[in-house]
């Protein structure tokens, strides 16, 4: 069954591949269980809130996931995005203090914002608006998306993957605090006693990309998973016989009992529509706007990006199905929204599911699986070394530059897109503000040498859109 509703030998791959690659994309982004709610609830950990949030995200990813699989047949993996959560969380607190209801309230009539973009983005896909929209952007500045997914990737892994703390305070770095110290003494004295966790982390790091990189170098197939296990096991081992922890503890106090009361008494099926028009039709219709911009443009980035990696583009730089991939990632928004948790979208450590050989919607359908699971096993979710994901999340990153080499550098109208691109997408950790400044730029370069008919309508008018949102506050 597997073989021909995925059409696994059609796209050149197999069971054996797709289901570890469906195991290295889940691994790479299984810290989004813990730190999803830890930041749609202020990390109240423990409470129904957190507990609601913690199911809404293991439900709504597999969901999102299983319409990836079936309807569009891609290898790409939905969870809550990075950003849109935080930013859902900062909503949040200002509707509690505008209205003066509770979090609690304030949390249930956010998801309202939530509900009305899915159910604007479903009605986009099936009229397929947003297709047009992908369309809409100019072939240089798909080409450059990949490589610029990639530099956001390799900034994940070295930067904000992993925070070490200690008495002098933190998070501290890889590349910031370790790589970006002058001398060992100098780091060791910035982070006190958090350095010796530091070395050992980027240890770590390095460890399991460069097993990554000997295997595949030896066409292992799998390669970027095993790198993950090796370097697991290399930080637990150094967690146990150096630093005498125990790496399991957590596993040991525990609960395997999903705590499915206070998902019911707090965010499913929660939605507040009477608290959410306290705050007023203009900022609701504004907030509605911009999560839709963000969302919109973090996917079409993330699709394309990955899609480009995978082989997935035609001679356009468009990817075939991409009308039911966007479809899909709506539906993991509308069941976000249902279910209690932020935005659903697509993730860009799908990538390092792709690099690990996944081409079809088998790869999904296994870390969909893998999410359902995490309703039960959390826990064990939880052990996975933030260091050992941050070896996939660089060595992908790696091999998304290779990209690059189809871009024209001759031709300014490409390169100054890309290039502001290749900055944006890494320091402003969005991957929707960076295609927004390469459009502006792109429109801005053509106006400038005389070739403003070369432009599309519809890409000047996503350039006004982002002109508008950027200065919006101004």
């Amino acid at each position: 069954m597997e073989k021909t509703y995925f059409k696994l030998k059609e796209n050149g791959t197999t069971v054996r591949t797709e289901i570890i690659a469906g195991l290295t994309t889940f691994m790479t982004m299984a810290y989004i269980i813990a730190l999803n709610p830890n930041l749609l609830t202020n990390f109240d950990q423990g409470s129904p809130l957190w507990n609601g949030v913690f199911l809404a995200t293991c439900i709504a990813s597999a969901i999102g996931t299983l319409f990836m699989a079936f309807l569009a047949n891609k290898p790409f993996v939905m969870a809550p995005g990075m950003g849109l959560n935080s930013f859902f969380a900062v909503v949040v607190a200002n509707i509690a203090a505008m209205t003066g209801m509770t979090y609690l309230e304030s949390f249930q009539s956010a998801l309202c914002i939530i509900f009305f973009e899915a159910i604007i983005f479903i009605v986009l896909s099936v009229l397929n608006i947003r297709e047009k929209i992908v369309d809409a952007i100019p072939l240089g500045v798909r080409l450059g998306i990949g490589p610029a997914i990639g530099l956001m990737l390799m900034n994940i892994g070295f930067g904000s993957n992993v925070g070490i703390y200690s008495e002098n305070g933190g998070p501290f770095y890889a590349m910031r605090d370790f790589f970006g110290a002058l001398t060992a003494s100098y780091a060791q004295e910035q982070m006190g006693s958090g350095y010796s966790m530091m070395v050992i982390t980027v240890i770590t790091m390095f460890l399991g990309l460069f097993v990554i990189v000997a295997l595949d170098h030896k066409h292992v197939k799998g390669a970027v998973l095993y790198g993950m296990v090796v370097a697991s096991c290399f930080y637990w081992a150094v967690e146990a016989f150096v630093l005498n922890t125990d790496p399991f503890a957590t596993l040991k106090s525990a609960s395997f009992v999903p705590p499915f009361k206070d998902m019911f008494d707090t965010t499913l099926f929660s939605l507040n529509f009477r608290g959410i028009f306290h705050i007023g039709w203009f900022t609701l219709i504004t907030l509605i706007i911009t999560f839709c911009i963000i969302d919109m443009f973090d996917t079409i980035g993330t699709l394309v990006g990955t899609a480009s990696k995978a082989n997935m583009l035609d001679a356009e730089g468009n990817m075939p199905q991409m009308k039911e991939a966007l479809l899909s990632d709506a539906v993991g928004t509308l069941a976000g929204s249902l279910t209690g948790t932020s935005t659903v979208t697509t993730f860009v450590e799908s990538a390092s599911g792709v690099a690990a050989g996944g081409r079809t919607g088998l790869t999904a359908l296994v870390s969909a699986i893998l999410f359902f699971l995490c309703i039960f096993l959390a826990p064990v979710a939880a052990i996975i070394p933030a260091a050992a994901t941050s070896s996939a999340l660089i060595y992908v990153g790696i091999l998304m530059l290779q990209n690059l080499k189809k871009i024209d550098f001759e031709d300014i109208s490409q390169m100054l897109p890309v290039a502001i691109m290749l900055l944006a997408m890494p320091i402003s950790g969005s991957i929707g503000h960076g295609i927004g400044l390469a459009l502006i730029s792109y429109a801005i370069i053509k106006i400038c040498t005389g070739k403003a008919k070369e432009v599309s309508a519809l890409t000047y008018i996503l350039s006004i859109i982002f002109l508008f949102k950027f200065f919006a506050a101004l």
